[in-house]
């Protein structure tokens, strides 16, 4: 199959915690991206709720291919007929009292054609800062990555980005997708740095979307959304608030890249 150039959009947004709300602000965003053109749309982590504790995330979790959340991706890659990556919703986990962090993809004819369960969960504490994903996620165990008219793309969350061995079991794909919810003090020391080396190092483009800004629950995320080609040039971003992050996905510049550095030929482990 020849792969096919694209317009890819990059959704972010900074979610509340009613999922109704939530949804009517995702569907604004869809609507701008795809008026610009987008082909295939990612949204953030957690996009359907942030509440104010983790057991709210808990609480509004869906059994896998049920539920109001995932009705609505469907509906909404089918209205507008494009491929529509869900950066994290919360699943069914095996205990009442867990979730699995998934990242869903839906195709143009609204199925859902791949999941992921993100596998690395975050832990922080620093001063009066501290989170422990496992204390309410159960983890995936398998990297995924999903085939696409638009080329092989690398599905990860947040704290994935983090290590580099999980794009390697993956590689080589055309692009790798990061939604997440980072917070401000990692995000302002490590984001950026990290996505360019994710992009640089699998000489491939890389879609990071975030939440981005102040939630009800006074947490403030990083944002700073952007679209990297395999070069590590930044197409586009979004510093804070709700928006539209877009550029375009061109096969000929991964081909250029990989022709003149090449790179992963020359692995050796």
């Amino acid at each position: 199959m020849i792969k096919q150039n694209c317009r890819i959009a990059a959704l972010q947004m900074v979610s509340g915690p009613r999922v109704a709300e939530n949804l009517v602000t995702a569907g604004r965003l869809v609507d701008q991206a795809v008026e610009q053109g987008a082909q295939l749309v990612v949204l953030p982590e957690y996009f359907p709720i942030i509440g104010a504790a983790d057991a709210d995330r808990v609480r509004a979790r869906e059994e896998f291919g049920h539920g109001p959340v995932q009705d609505w991706l469907a509906e909404t890659a089918r209205r507008y007929q494009l491929w529509l990556f869900a950066g994290s919703i919360p699943l069914a986990a095996s205990t009442p009292d867990k979730m699995r962090n998934s990242s869903l993809v839906f195709n143009p004819g609204g199925e859902c054609v791949q999941r992921y369960d993100k596998i690395h969960l975050f832990g922080f504490r620093k001063g009066d800062e501290s989170y422990d994903e496992a204390s309410f996620i159960e983890p995936g165990d398998q990297p995924v990555a999903v085939d696409t008219p638009y080329g092989r793309i690398a599905l990860s969350i947040c704290y994935d980005l983090r290590f580099p061995e999980l794009y390697r079991a993956l590689a080589p794909v055309d692009l790798i997708l990061v939604p997440a919810a980072f917070t401000e003090t990692t995000g302002r020391a490590h984001w950026e740095i990290l996505l360019r080396a994710r992009a640089i190092e699998n000489q491939c483009y890389l879609l990071a979307v975030g939440q981005g800004g102040r939630h009800e629950n006074d947490r403030m995320t990083h944002g700073n959304s952007m679209i990297i080609d395999p070069w590590g040039e930044i197409l586009d971003r979004k510093l804070k608030g709700p928006g539209v992050v877009i550029a375009d996905l061109d096969h000929q510049r991964i081909a250029e890249i990989r022709e003149s550095l090449p790179a992963l030929v020359h692995r050796k482990l």
